[in-house]
């Protein structure tokens, strides 16, 4: 990531605008309202689709197999009923498993091993 998107999307997160966090996914989530009819219109590095009850703008990266958006986009304009076929279509980097289990399952710390320094 140039130092440009660091600045604007990152800093800014750090900052507390989380709102502005981009959210990843394969471009493939836009296949089904390619096939429903709906409206799915791009420049080179954004685009929108559109249904007849709601729109959602995204950018598009990576040769085109990815698009992404933003926290406060996806959760105020895309559809609850929509949210499922995003999320199983969410880009990941690599993460670790049990970290994400310990922040979001409520649980504490996971023993997964001796406790050491990190040299």
């Amino acid at each position: 990531m140039d130092d440009t998107l660091r600045a604007l999307v990152w800093n800014r997160a750090l900052n507390g605008d989380t709102a502005r966090l981009q959210v990843w996914f394969e471009a493939a989530v836009l296949d089904k309202y390619r096939q429903a009819g709906f409206k799915i219109m791009r420049t080179n590095s954004a685009g929108r689709v559109r249904s007849p009850g709601w729109s959602l703008d995204f950018g598009i990266a990576d040769g085109d197999s990815l698009i992404h958006a933003t926290i406060s986009d996806l959760a105020q304009r895309l559809p609850e009923s929509e949210r499922e076929h995003w999320a199983e279509h969410a880009a990941m980097p690599a993460a670790s498993r049990n970290f994400l289990l310990m922040r979001f399952g409520g649980g504490g710390c996971i023993d997964d091993g001796d406790i050491r320094e990190w040299t």
